[in-house]
């Protein structure tokens, strides 16, 4: 029987979904895989909950009962006091503070599982320091779901890259969040901002909507896909169209964000009203291999092609490659959701397991 230890640090809409997931699978994955998947330790931004056996699903009431406030230190030295082996963890956070830890954590024998993007869209130095660490000490960190959530984005452009078909192009709907509010904003007679609060208490968009039209998230998207496939670039080399007009961006208040975000509509109208028949809006982020350019911009898409045909919060991604040319491999699906992106998580932590010997 083989046995994973999972550290888990965060523990909001993923990190939840990701306990209850793998307490559900635990049983089956003994029987049929004869893998033990341990969760010795959960831990919020503030507080942690040591379990020496097995979690139980009242998890989130003993985590507040039971947790304390902690420092990483009181963790790695818990671990090592318990010989825990195959150490695995898993950042379910957004933070870009705890990924200032992932150095120590892997010194520490951690192998690392990452659904928070920060990690792989910080400096080309510490992008290329992380990873000769990981090569170091033999450990390794899967990210999968930094990118399409649950799709298989960026196992796919590694196998591309590895079989040494070159790719030329990646382009497509990144954010579940914009694909909901342009595919609902062109097929409904609703006001831009009426869609997005919408989509804001469908929890589609970030508790801050600015985060999401800022169009930030999509370039980090496009930059962790750039350096799988070989580019040397900085966020800071990223196009990208801000959707918030500036007297609403950061420098003013949530608040008068929401109480002012009207404003957008006459925008978005203005732009409705310019489409052909056949054509819609979309928020596409753009590779292009050839001369390095990394886009993030609103485009016009004709209905029937694989972007404008997207439905809901469905991503969809085009990869060209040299032997398929003109025509792309598309992959589309949910590219948003807790327990879609919780599920592809699940999914590293089994790839990680069949790595570890």
């Amino acid at each position: 029987m083989k046995k994973i230890n999972i550290v888990l640090f965060g523990t909001g809409n993923v990190g939840s979904k990701l306990v209850n997931q793998i307490l559900q699978a635990r049983e089956r994955l003994r029987q049929e895989e004869e893998l033990e998947i341990n969760l010795p330790v959960i831990a919020n931004s503030s507080t942690a909950f040591f379990q020496k056996e097995n979690q139980q699903p009242s998890w989130e009431a003993d985590l507040k009962n039971f947790g304390f406030p902690y420092k990483l230190e009181d963790i790695l030295e818990y671990v090592q006091k318990q010989g825990y082996e195959n150490l695995v963890a898993v950042d379910a956070t957004a933070s870009e503070e705890f990924v200032d830890n992932y150095l120590s954590l892997v010194r520490a024998g951690f192998h690392i599982v990452a659904a928070n993007k920060v990690a792989n869209t910080l400096s080309s130095q510490f992008y290329s320091e992380l990873r000769a660490t990981l090569q170091e000490h033999y450990k390794f960190f899967l990210y999968e779901t930094n990118v399409g959530a649950g799709l298989p984005i960026i196992e796919t452009l590694r196998n591309f890259h590895r079989a040494n078909e070159r790719v030329t192009r990646v382009r497509g709907v990144f954010s579940g969040s914009l694909s909901y509010i342009f595919n609902t904003f062109c097929e409904e007679e609703k006001a831009f901002s009426e869609v997005l609060t919408e989509a804001t208490e469908k929890g589609f968009t970030e508790p801050d909507p600015r985060v999401d039209l800022s169009g930030k998230d999509v370039a980090r998207k496009l930059l962790i896909l750039g350096r799988e496939l070989g580019l040397q670039k900085e966020f800071e080399e990223i196009t990208i169209q801000d959707l918030v007009p500036s007297h609403l961006n950061g420098h003013s208040t949530l608040q008068n964000f929401q109480k002012n975000k009207k404003d957008l509509d006459p925008v978005f109208l203005k732009l409705k009203k310019e489409l052909k028949e056949n054509e819609v809006i979309r928020h596409v982020g753009e590779l292009d291999l050839q001369t390095g350019v990394l886009d993030v911009k609103l485009v016009k898409e004709t209905r029937t092609s694989p972007l404008g045909s997207l439905k809901n919060a469905d991503s969809s991604f085009e990869i060209f490659t040299e032997s398929y040319g003109d025509q792309p491999v598309v992959i589309q699906g949910a590219g948003a959701g807790a327990a879609v992106t919780a599920r592809g998580v699940v999914s590293d932590i089994l790839q990680l397991a069949d790595k570890i010997k």
